[in-house]
């Protein structure tokens, strides 16, 4: 496995810390920023014993009834929704498409290169080659469903795992922001009573989607769903709807404890039937890579959610796999970025066979790239990076040229041609159809990349 240092897991341990609402957090080295959204009041959902759970976070007063409700009125819009995904840890772009034909390339990565021809060429720029384990995203790139940023970053990059990725979440260089660049999103386009319009998929409040005022939500387990011990299958649906026809009868009964039982039956097995699609019995129209990973079903769930009507606007999720490569980087990179890539395949696949393709676009990103020069056996934290942008209606075209490695930084890393608040700009602009000076500070300041056909 490669090897992290230390300040990617201590901030792995402060994430932790801030998604237990209220708890409060560990000590925090000076000048690293609280994750936004630290101390938002949440409200958890028990769906399954052990497993499955749903909190809502920022809606204190939201009770199941106007959880069920709120999704209910919500569903039916056929909005845009976007799907952020992150890799974890500041992602080596220099691998997944490499300057093989640069000699500073060669020079500056003596073991750790790939060898010229092992890896389909860069569409756009012949001297750049995918990594073989990306043929999934050059397949998508050559069919024009897939958009590249090769050096997307920000002026004077924080080279701090949790400061750049804080950067990122909240979109802005500000490291006192508590709200993230899709929760203000969400103030702006969301409702007071549908927690799906934002939805973390990792078990915890992604920053990025922390709001100021609307209920976001995140889904903890691999499955969402009630559960009985030693009961299943038609036995098991039995039950559940003889429970939902209690519930419902005690509603009426006059006894004001029996009607609340009554109620929160009837609403959780509802709710049970809302979100059947998140469970285990998914059967997606495509393959997804087999895995002994939570990350293809995840993915293979939220395409079933969409097809189900669920109202859901901004998604969060982490990718497989931990990109912090100091040490060993060819040992776990390829594998990482292969399940990563061959699963989004899939859920692009699936949401086209779906008819929901249109809906939805795919945010792939890293807090960082890594410095061009080896170390050892991996690769230092570095600036610039590379970002991916898939679905149906993006150009699938080079967003900013690749700027070589002949005129690095001060730093001796690779520069940006792209920054990510341009891009976000772009998203809430031309996807969502949002000002994005309501969202991004200094917004009229960033150049808007034309990601749309």
């Amino acid at each position: 496995m490669a090897c992290h240092c230390n300040e990617f897991s201590r901030a792995h341990l402060l994430r932790s810390a801030a998604a237990e609402a209220g708890r409060g957090l560990p000590s925090i080295e000076p000048g690293m920023p609280l994750p936004a959204g630290t101390g938002l009041n949440r409200r958890s959902f028990m769906l399954r014993a052990g497993l499955g759970m749903m909190s809502v976070y920022g809606a204190s007063k939201l009770g199941l009834g106007d959880l069920q409700g709120g999704i209910a009125k919500a569903q039916g819009t056929q909005a845009p929704i976007l799907v952020t995904v992150f890799m974890d840890g500041g992602m080596d772009s220099l691998s997944v498409l490499a300057p093989v034909e640069d000699a500073d390339y060669r020079r500056l990565r003596p073991d750790l290169r790939l060898a010229q021809g092992i890896g389909p060429s860069f569409l756009e720029d012949q001297s750049l080659m995918w990594h073989p384990r990306a043929t999934a995203f050059n397949l998508l790139h050559r069919a024009g469903k897939l958009s590249v940023l090769p050096a997307i970053g920000y002026d004077s990059p924080d080279q701090s795992h949790f400061t750049s990725r804080h950067f990122w979440e909240v979109g802005e260089l500000d490291a006192n922001e508590r709200t993230g660049w899709m929760g203000r999103l969400i103030d702006i386009i969301g409702t007071d009573d549908n927690p799906l319009q934002g939805l973390s998929l990792d078990g915890w409040l992604s920053p990025s989607l922390a709001t100021s005022s609307k209920p976001v939500a995140a889904i903890d387990g691999s499955s969402y769903d009630l559960w009985a011990p030693g009961v299943w299958s038609e036995v098991e649906s039995l039950m559940f709807d003889s429970v939902q026809e209690i519930g419902r009868a005690s509603v009426g009964t006059g006894d004001a404890g029996m009607a609340t039982a009554g109620r929160i039956a009837d609403q959780s097995v509802t709710l049970r039937e809302q979100l059947a699609p998140f469970g285990d019995e998914i059967l997606p129209p495509v393959p997804y890579p087999e895995a002994d990973h939570w990350f293809p079903q995840n993915m293979s769930a939220l395409a079933a959610m969409i097809a189900a009507d669920m109202p859901i606007r901004c998604v969060s999720v982490s990718a497989p796999g931990g990109y912090d490569t100091h040490d060993n980087q060819e040992d776990s990179f390829g594998d990482d970025i292969g399940l990563t890539f061959d699963t989004l395949a899939a859920f692009q696949a699936d949401l086209e066979l779906r008819g929901l393709a249109g809906r939805v676009l795919t945010l792939v990103y890293s807090e960082f790239g890594r410095r061009p020069e080896q170390n050892a056996t991996g690769t230092d934290h570095g600036a610039a990076g590379a970002a991916f942008l898939m679905g149906s209606r993006v150009r699938g075209e080079m967003v900013g040229e690749f700027p070589g490695l002949a005129n690095l930084d001060d730093d001796d890393n690779l520069r940006h041609t792209s920054d990510f608040r341009g891009l976000y700009c772009s998203l809430l602009e031309q996807w969502f159809d949002v000002d994005a000076g309501a969202v991004i500070p200094g917004a009229s300041s960033f150049a808007r990349p034309q990601l749309l056909s």
